[in-house]
């Protein structure tokens, strides 16, 4: 009777734990870790693979990583093959049915979402192109409202009893992001047109939603590294066009656009479209954005 009652009593037990554990889940990078964290709050546990300083194109994956996926129920994505150099072999080292393609827990954010610079034919020699089209689209708050949005439907499914829950996280982060937004366009609006140098072709959706226009690049394509004879055609035209603010991020080499700035009079700015990539942007999506934002209207303010 006594192995009875203890056999139900562990049972119950588990029962219990089972009804109440958190969501294991998986981002790849960064900025989707930090907005699975906001949708999920304390219904789930976030894991995110990349590093926020590091190249999202070439993460280093560790084995280490093949066994958080094994045991993942979900697996957050970018799904515009930002993540397609590394990400496979990971999956197929896991082999958890529950992230495979189709099934609930294989979240793919760009869902929804309308990809600039789709390419209409795949060629190498054009560097380092994506063929589902640009995948840093979450530099558009739109875009990173519409992926929360993605984020909180997965959640409801896979967790229906907190389905509440991760709803009303995603509509108070909208609200949020939409009063950021107004706040953030207001901000930059004095600077609508002006041309911004970036290291790597980064930010068509931030230059589409706040009107600065990042089109002159270090690199002469995507992925390729600058050779003298571009910086240099590109330091001639700063010099003819005024353009005075230069984005690098973190992974990318800082000493070749501060070259460029010191021949050109411009100002290098920190950018960083991973939550603590940058100090100060640590709290989240919002934070990181507004970090940007703000350093930025500063940088152009004074140039």
């Amino acid at each position: 009777m006594k192995k009875q009652f203890f056999l139900l009593a562990v049972a119950l037990g588990l029962s219990a734990t089972s009804a109440h554990a958190k969501l294991n889940v998986i981002a790849t990078l960064p900025d989707l870790g930090a907005l699975a964290a906001e949708i999920g709050g304390d219904k789930v546990s976030v894991t995110t693979l990349a590093r926020p300083t590091e190249d999202p194109h070439f993460v280093d994956a560790k084995p280490s990583f093949i066994v958080k996926l094994n045991r993942a129920d979900a697996l957050i994505e970018g799904g515009a093959e930002l993540e397609t150099g590394w990400l496979p072999p990971l999956l197929e080292g896991a082999r958890n049915a529950k992230l495979a393609p189709g099934a609930p827990g294989r979240v793919r954010c760009n869902q929804g979402v309308q990809l600039l610079e789709v390419p209409t034919t795949l060629d190498r020699a054009k560097g380092d192109i994506h063929a589902a089209g640009n995948p840093h689209y979450l530099m558009d708050p739109l875009n990173a409202k519409i992926a929360a949005q993605t984020i909180a439907d997965a959640f409801a499914q896979l967790d229906p009893k907190s389905a509440e829950v991760f709803q009303a996280n995603a509509k108070k982060f909208a609200a949020t992001l939409e009063t950021k937004l107004a706040e953030w366009q207001k901000l930059l609006e004095p600077f609508k047109g002006r041309h911004v140098v970036a290291y790597h072709n980064s930010w068509p959706y931030f230059s589409q939603r706040f009107g600065v226009q990042v089109d002159l690049f270090l690199e002469p394509k995507p992925g390729i590294p600058p050779s003298p004879s571009h910086l240099a055609g590109v330091i001639a035209k700063m010099k003819e066009e005024k353009i005075r603010v230069i984005f690098v991020e973190p992974h990318l080499n800082r000493k070749i656009a501060e070259t460029v700035a010191r021949n050109s009079g411009a100002a290098v700015v920190e950018a960083c479209q991973f939550p603590g990539g940058v100090k100060g942007t640590e709290g989240g999506y919002i934070q990181m954005m507004d970090y940007l934002v703000h350093t930025l209207a500063k940088a152009l303010a004074d140039k």
